[in-house]
């Protein structure tokens, strides 16, 4: 399924803002009632039929917990067990989960209570700075990727944890340094805000505050919200209610600069998320190349053309990610570190990523099974694999890198863009015999004529000129020009 015109702008503001450090998300229930957690409703299922009510028809479902406090002398120890039961279970992430924790979003606030962002955060091995009390907020885990603000609180403190009317009202005087943290963000970040339905009890609160604090001049954020659908035996008239609520909804989230992309299925959401993990890691040129034989180049020649490559795409702003392949290694290197230099720049994490392969079996997994987890954590961290020569030496004779042929097959099974240079021959030459171009550059109206200017099967072509036609193609996909 292709995206709309209105959701891939979306995802051209998200992948430019993920750019600049100016992207954060903001999570609600429905990302982890996705995940198996239960939602609000059956959250205080139990807690409504203690007071004779059906939850099912009731709005307010913070008034609901609210009366339970009432009935209770304030004694809200069922809330908390309940919390603490449902939230705590263990549960697997969503895809969602998983494209959030490894995009390089520093600054995720959530309502929900459980722990799966942080623990998905972790596993993807990020250090995560959570912060749900006010004195949290004043201390920073060092070398942190992400904060996360949990500001309704956490399941291992249920007793603290936002919840009732109470709670909800004096939540401007307790927790005022999280309100103006939030307003900061708001006011300099693009925020998503996903897993949040227009019957959701914290929306309107979070809303609300965020009005009392800004002026009419808004940052745009987004919302990604799903169309109401016809419940199984509901009528006409009430489905046609619902759909005018929501559509009244919608309209008022515009006065807080949040515009609604609607829909149809949940799935569209992992779709646009998918998209723009895509999108922003094609920034990011994996190269793999293996040479002990130069065919009919020089060693001079290789050389200055990897070298020239490397630079050139260093200088336009992508990240090389690469394993310091056999003839191929050093000159990566020496490309992106001249063009930072004579640029004035220091080398940082954002423009080369190495990763040299291990040589000795030296531990108890075999090397075989080392590298291979290895290749697929180098090309996760890339959008476009580039495929250079790729042979060795074996008892005198040369042979096609079978760890090349490796590394086609996981871009392509990661959905990364596989872009071998056939000229160079051997394995990059046997990846493009089995590569249709054409999926990667539908979507361009000359493609067909640029598809044609990269016949790089083409050993006749100077390496120079095999080096702009890259260049050219890897800037169509990434930049569209």
């Amino acid at each position: 399924m292709s995206l709309s015109k209105e959701k891939q702008r979306l995802v051209d503001e998200i992948v430019k803002e993920l750019n600049d450090d100016n992207f954060a998300i903001f999570a609600g229930a429905g990302l982890s009632s996705g995940a198996g957690f239960v939602d609000w409703k059956a959250l205080l299922k139990p807690i409504a039929e203690e007071l004779d009510l059906d939850v099912e028809r009731e709005n307010d479902l913070i008034a609901v917990a609210q009366y339970h406090c009432n009935k209770n002398m304030n004694n809200r120890a069922k809330l908390n067990q309940i919390i603490l039961d449902e939230l705590s279970r263990k549960v697997v992430p969503t895809k969602n989960h998983e494209i959030i924790a490894r995009l390089p979003i520093k600054t995720i606030w959530t309502t929900n209570y459980d722990k799966l962002i942080e623990n998905t955060l972790e596993s993807s091995g990020k250090i995560v700075d959570i912060k749900y009390t006010n004195k949290q907020l004043i201390l920073t885990k060092k070398n942190r990727d992400v904060v996360l603000y949990k500001m309704h609180g956490d399941v291992d403190h249920p007793g603290e944890a936002v919840l009732t009317k109470d709670d909800y009202e004096f939540y401007h005087v307790r927790m005022q340094p999280f309100i103006s943290a939030l307003s900061g963000d708001l006011a300099t970040k693009l925020f998503l805000f996903i897993g949040f339905s227009f019957t959701d009890p914290n929306l309107d609160y979070i809303l609300s505050r965020i009005k009392i604090t800004y002026s009419d001049d808004q940052r745009q954020h987004y919302c990604l919200l799903k169309k109401v659908s016809r419940l199984a035996g509901e009528s006409t008239a009430d489905f046609e209610y619902r759909c005018r609520k929501q559509e009244l909804f919608v309209q008022d989230l515009l006065r807080f600069g949040i515009k609604c992309i609607m829909v149809d299925e949940y799935s569209e959401i992992t779709e646009i998320l998918e998209t723009v993990e895509k999108k922003y890691n094609r920034r990011s040129i994996f190269i793999s190349g293996a040479i002990s034989d130069y065919s009919q180049y020089s060693e001079d020649e290789v050389d200055n053309f990897i070298y020239q490559l490397s630079k050139e795409l260093s200088s336009i702003g992508y990240k090389i990610v690469s394993g310091f392949g056999l003839g191929i290694g050093s000159a990566v290197i020496s490309g992106v570190l001249e063009n930072i230099y004579m640029s004035g720049g220091q080398l940082n994490k954002d423009q080369l990523i190495l990763m040299p392969f291990p040589q000795t079996n030296i531990g108890k997994m075999p090397i075989e099974e080392v590298w291979n987890k290895y290749r697929e954590e180098m090309i996760s961290r890339a959008g476009i694999a580039l495929f250079v020569f790729g042979n060795k030496i074996k008892d005198g004779n040369t042979e096609i890198s079978s760890g090349m042929l490796k590394e086609a097959y996981i871009a392509n099974k990661y959905g990364t863009v596989v872009l071998p240079i056939g000229a160079t021959g051997y394995a990059a030459k046997e990846i493009y015999s089995k590569i249709d171009f054409n999926k990667y550059f539908e979507n361009f109206l000359y493609s067909k004529e640029l598809i044609k200017d990269i016949q790089l099967l083409d050993e006749e072509k100077d390496l120079m000129e095999v080096k702009n036609i890259i260049v050219k193609m890897i800037n169509l996909l990434v930049k569209g020009e």
